[in-house]
């Protein structure tokens, strides 16, 4: 039972054995199954999407941090106007847009050297 409990995103063994009775006593009472064993799949489904929605938050976050970092390197560094600053903005949400965010550091490269678009 032990090993389960984090499987069925429980705290305890007292929440696992009341959800473990609920769910014998909804098969027990009821003639069809199909419907209560219907409301168990939505259950656990519902719990590992929750799971994924807290794993990809978290690594959104970090890939935030990261790219914060970078991009305040990269401006103690670099001397560029506002107008720079917004025009590249515009091409880059174009190239997203375009590419559907499969952008590449070799294509930057080569449109900053003037080669290419």
């Amino acid at each position: 039972m032990d090993s389960l409990l984090e499987r069925d995103n429980c705290k305890s063994r007292s929440e696992f054995i009341d959800k473990a009775l609920n769910f014998y006593m909804g098969y027990l009472v009821s003639e069809d199954t199909t419907g209560y064993l219907s409301k168990i799949l939505i259950s656990a489904i519902q719990g590992t999407l929750k799971e994924t929605e807290n794993k990809n938050s978290s690594n959104l976050f970090r890939l935030s941090v990261e790219m914060s970092m970078m991009m305040n390197i990269l401006a103690a560094g670099l001397e560029i106007s506002e107008e720079e600053l917004r025009s590249l903005r515009g091409r880059c949400v174009q190239q997203v847009k375009k590419t559907r965010g499969n952008v590449s550091i070799e294509e930057a490269i080569k449109f900053q050297q003037g080669i290419g678009e």
